[in-house]
């Protein structure tokens, strides 16, 4: 992954304009980028995506935005992992409108209890808990998703880890329950 220092001096030089010092940032973080995808893809079945399918998604809308908002290489990661999320649930809502049928997937995270989630009731319930509390649900994206370390989120959200530690237990709480008492939407 090299050292952090280099990834930010990339970073920086990407945010002034040079497409080459891009291209070596995504170079430098692709190993972690593969982990993160190949997490993320672990357990689903009759998948058209591909791990590099899932990164080069992911890369290619990073691109499209405005990278200005990205500080260091935890930021780019989070922003990945997220990226990693929304094509994941598209993908699935489109199985789903296909009327095929759409198994569940097994979130391979570091954190501990993985479990088979269905995408689609995932991504109902992070918009939920992200209208009552939106730093909750970009700490479950960024574990679940990112596979993210507690020292990791703290340097993107600039809490303490004991605080990361209460957030992420109130936020498991809270979404163990709306997984296990969905809404329906119908």
């Amino acid at each position: 992954m090299g050292s952090e220092p280099e990834t930010n001096i990339l970073l920086a030089r990407w945010q002034n304009g040079e497409s080459s010092a891009r291209d070596r940032l995504i170079a430098r973080l692709h190993p972690e980028l593969v982990m993160i995808a190949a997490a993320r893809l672990r357990g689903e079945r009759d998948s058209s995506l591909s791990t590099g399918d899932l990164i080069n998604d992911a890369v290619l809308k990073i691109m499209a935005m405005d990278q200005n908002n990205l500080a260091d290489r935890a930021h780019l990661i989070a922003l990945a992992s997220r990226m990693m999320r929304h094509i994941l649930v598209d993908h699935a809502r489109l199985k789903s409108s296909a009327k095929r049928g759409h198994v569940k997937v097994e979130l391979c995270t570091a954190v501990e209890g993985g479990q088979r989630l269905d995408l689609n009731c995932l991504e109902s319930a992070l918009i939920r808990l992200g209208a009552i509390d939106e730093q909750l649900m970009e700490l479950v994206e960024m574990r679940y998703f990112g596979g993210m370390t507690v020292a990791d989120i703290g340097i993107v959200t600039g809490l303490s880890e004991p605080t990361i530690k209460r957030r992420w237990q109130t936020a498991r709480a809270w979404l163990t329950d709306a997984l296990e008492n969905p809404i329906d939407d119908a």
